[in-house]
């Protein structure tokens, strides 16, 4: 294991601010479409704007060092993690993995509460050592340049990292692509893992018509809004599930164009009002971009999509299940995410769920927008299981 600093050259932030600056922008927007048909140019020029002008790349920079880094390589990847060790002495490890498209910083915000409680209003009995990699293919982890890197794979070499600190007993967590690799890792790794806790899951009408009967309202609206956004919503799954190399030039040249990529995501996954910022500031916002734009991993995060999607068993459980853990589980769910779950149709999907929670506010990226409640529930699905 080798430390690891951030220390992006200026001549790599003064070519971004360059390129900014050089932007060709598109004309004939449809007048009044608002964010219905993408991202909006006036919105994205003011954006990108800030991107070149106001947002302070150092300072995130900096935020970001506070941690102690390293790399290891594993399985021929090199793997980037945060490696926070709590004052406590009777902390418990726990594996944070983000998605896409997240990074580490999506958790900047729960690493002090998560690993010195006491610091911060909390308990110290539910202190965490607290890990939090990168996907191989993303950011400081870098390209893989080798095929085969899915969900299982990533798990597998969790497993072994957390071996590689002496890690004997420890809890796992994660969102998006962190939730499928979370379960996989309780799968993989059975005999060390306390427990798993996702604050994503994903539910299907089974086949059986009677599993319809009694939905209530709640429930039948989550249904009618996952039909609207398998018609709408799933144009960036298919690409980068299909021709993540094709995609990977626009947006390993363009900055607007890497922008505008993330962006559209943040505005239709979170619990945002008219603009991603109403639920993500903009400077957490343009830290986890810049970071997919300066490691150039707009591609090879995309890789994942593709790996998965043709691994077929891997991609049918990721987005369904079932997941037969010997360790329990807790599903946290936030109402602004675009995949929210019907619970008895998750029990059997989850035989070890034991800790279920549905929030008033918050999405997709639960970390960033809500980080007390998503503190909260890792603390309280865990604090039994200690």
């Amino acid at each position: 294991m080798r430390p690891f600093r951030i220390q992006i050259p200026q001549a790599d932030l003064d070519d971004l601010h360059e390129r900014l600056a050089r932007t060709r922008w598109p004309d004939g927007e449809i007048p009044d479409a608002g964010w219905s048909r993408g991202v909006p140019v006036g919105y994205l020029k003011d954006l990108a704007e800030y991107w070149r002008t106001g947002f302070d790349w150092r300072a995130a920079e900096a935020r970001l060092n506070q941690y102690p880094q390293f790399l290891t390589e594993i399985d021929g990847a090199d793997v980037h993690f945060l490696h926070v060790k709590s004052p406590e002495p009777n902390a418990r490890p726990l594996i944070i993995t983000h998605g896409w498209p997240g990074s580490v910083a999506e958790f900047l915000d729960v690493i002090g509460p998560l690993s010195d409680p006491a610091a911060h209003g909390g308990d110290p009995a539910d202190a965490f050592h607290v890990v939090i990699p990168s996907i191989p293919g993303y950011g400081f982890s870098g390209p893989t340049g080798r095929a085969g890197w899915d969900t299982r794979r990533v798990a597998r070499a969790w497993a072994e990292l957390m071996s590689r600190l002496g890690y004997e007993r420890y809890f796992v967590q994660g969102g998006d692509w962190g939730m499928a690799i979370s379960l996989e890792l309780g799968l993989a790794d059975p005999e060390h893992v306390a427990g798993v806790h996702v604050n994503m899951f994903a539910t299907f009408p089974p086949q059986d018509p009677a599993a319809f009967d009694g939905l209530d309202a709640t429930d039948l609206a989550r249904l009618d809004f996952a039909g609207r956004f398998q018609q709408d919503g799933m144009g960036w799954q298919r690409i980068q599930s299909t021709r993540p190399q094709t995609l990977s030039y626009g947006l390993t040249d363009s900055p607007v164009g890497q922008l505008a990529w993330i962006v559209e995501k943040f505005q239709e996954w979170s619990a945002s009002d008219k603009v991603p910022e109403d639920a993500v500031g903009r400077d957490h916002l343009l830290t986890n971009v810049s970071i997919y734009w300066f490691t150039a991993t707009a591609g090879s995060s995309a890789q994942l999509y593709y790996e998965s999607a043709h691994g077929d068993e891997a991609f049918v459980r990721t987005w369904g299940g079932p997941w037969p853990l010997r360790a329990p589980v807790g599903v946290a769910v936030f109402p602004g995410d675009v995949v929210l779950p019907i619970r008895r149709w998750a029990e059997p999907l989850l035989p070890t769920l034991s800790h279920w929670t549905e929030f008033g506010k918050g999405g997709h990226f639960a970390a960033m927008e809500q980080p007390g409640l998503f503190v909260q529930d890792v603390r309280a699905f865990t604090r039994p299981l200690r």
